[in-house]
């Protein structure tokens, strides 16, 4: 048995490689078929979060340690290249002016021009920034040759940040990982770029790899909630810079996608989960999470949520949701959001305060919750809202041809006795930092046709 120091200066006893590897994947066939169920059972759930462990484990063995020491930064995709603020951040982070970056566009469909235009970003402000061509996309050099090439290796290892573009996930985790889940000796010198305190950056799949498990291809989030994710076709292995207690997902708010992260997270026992939205970052450092960049990213806690096995579609109740905007923090071991100094300074809004007065006195309806930036004006609205619960549907508008075209889910959204909210006009917008909204999701049973037209009672009058 080895052991391994953290930065904390506690220690990890470890399984030897050979033996956590054999461990994980008798684990992991044990469950490759299960992992589907819509309303998992409690023991399925306890399973897959041991796997989720014993993934980490076996990721960290390979570099002397298995508790994430550097700095993960998830992007949600759509990153500008004129977004100043996440581009300095991340050269600041790696050691300022003079940080040696290494870029893999391993994701990438183009990855010389990707890698290019990353490089040149990075340039701009201040770091060094290098390609490390290692794809299946490139003829030149050979991927199974590159991620085990001395030279390519040392330059990873001089670096002090690692950044992984937007593409297809899979390209990343299925190039820098062996068939039986052993790390490449590329693999092994990014996680010990990060286990010295560097920067792991990633923007869209780039940021889907930093969980334990991530998703790998699905386009269509109503799809997920239907019939859950499935191992090797929806999710997969991610490379878990994040730590295994954190799900991360990406394109988060403009595609609606908390609809499916939280099928996925209590498939996998996940209790926390970050979904950080376009141009974007979220900066995880140990248990603090700091949002900057454009939008923002929703936090989903289901350590109090429960779910009815006795209904075989997905159901939830109790899930906590906390919306960060730019400049706001949160704990992931407190469960705290600090919210940014605008916000504070601005407007705090409680509520359960007798003498609160809302913005808002309209009752809002969402037909399509899972539509382009909903769920944020939703969480908005209802914090500075005389109403304390918001309704929401996702459904297919059309008859479809997936066996469930009846199939829909209501959210209920509702504030909680530590609900709270906190806005600001400082940054020329109407911003928002909302906390503690509870989350209820159900099956219903939509109508055919959800709507009819009024017929005139002129003869002969149609449309």
């Amino acid at each position: 048995m080895a052991s391994s120091s953290t930065a904390a200066g506690s220690y990890v006893t470890l399984l030897p490689l050979s033996l956590t590897t054999a461990v994980f994947a008798s684990l992991l066939l044990a469950t490759r078929h299960a992992i589907s169920i819509k309303t998992p059972h409690p023991k399925m759930i306890r399973r897959n979060a041991l796997i989720r462990f014993l993934a980490a484990l076996l990721i960290g063995a390979a570099t002397q340690t298995s508790l994430a020491q550097g700095i993960a930064v998830p992007i949600g995709g759509a990153l500008k290249y004129d977004n100043d603020e996440v581009w300095s951040r991340l050269v600041q982070l790696a050691g300022g002016k003079g940080a040696r970056y290494a870029v893999f566009a391993t994701a990438s469909g183009t990855p010389d021009k990707t890698a290019a235009s990353i490089v040149a970003a990075l340039a701009r402000h201040g770091a060094i920034a290098e390609h490390i061509p290692v794809t299946a996309k490139l003829k030149s050099p050979d991927v199974r040759v590159a991620v085990n090439d001395p030279a390519l290796i040392a330059k990873v290892n001089a670096s002090t940040g690692i950044f992984f573009s937007g593409g297809a996930q899979e390209r990343i985790t299925d190039t820098l990982t062996l068939p039986d889940g052993k790390p490449t000796p590329m693999l092994e010198a990014i996680w010990a770029v990060f286990n010295k305190g560097g920067v792991v950056a990633g923007t869209s799949a780039g940021a889907a790899i930093m969980s334990t498990t991530m998703i790998r291809d699905t386009q269509d989030v109503l799809t997920v909630l239907k019939f859950g994710a499935r191992d090797g076709r929806e999710i997969s292995r991610g490379l878990g810079f994040v730590g295994p207690e954190l799900f991360v997902d990406q394109h988060f708010l403009k595609r609606g996608r908390f609809g499916r992260m939280l099928p996925v997270m209590l498939q996998n026992g996940y209790k926390l989960g970050l979904g950080v939205d376009e141009n974007t970052a979220a900066i995880v450092r140990g248990d603090e999470v700091e949002v900057i960049g454009f939008k923002g990213a929703l936090i989903a806690d289901l350590t109090e949520a429960t779910t009815d096995r006795g209904l075989k579609e997905f159901n939830l109740r109790g899930a906590r949701l906390s919306y960060l905007d730019h400049g706001d923090r949160y704990n992931l071991k407190t469960r705290t959001t600090t919210p940014s100094v605008e916000k504070l300074t601005g407007k705090k809004l409680d509520p359960n305060d007798k003498n609160f007065v809302p913005y808002f006195t309209m009752n809002a309806f969402y037909p399509d919750v899972l539509g382009d930036t909903v769920v944020v004006h939703l969480m908005s609205n209802l914090i500075d809202n005389k109403q304390r619960e918001v309704t929401g549907l996702a459904f297919s508008a059309t008859d479809g041809k997936d066996g469930k075209p009846d199939l829909g889910f209501e959210f209920r959204f509702r504030k909680g006795r530590d609900s709270l909210g906190y806005f600001t006009s400082s940054f020329g917008g109407e911003d928002y930092a909302v906390t503690n909204i509870y989350l209820d999701v159900r099956p219903v049973q939509m109508s055919k046709p959800l709507y009819r037209a009024y017929q005139s009672g002129r003869s002969g009058a149609n449309w």
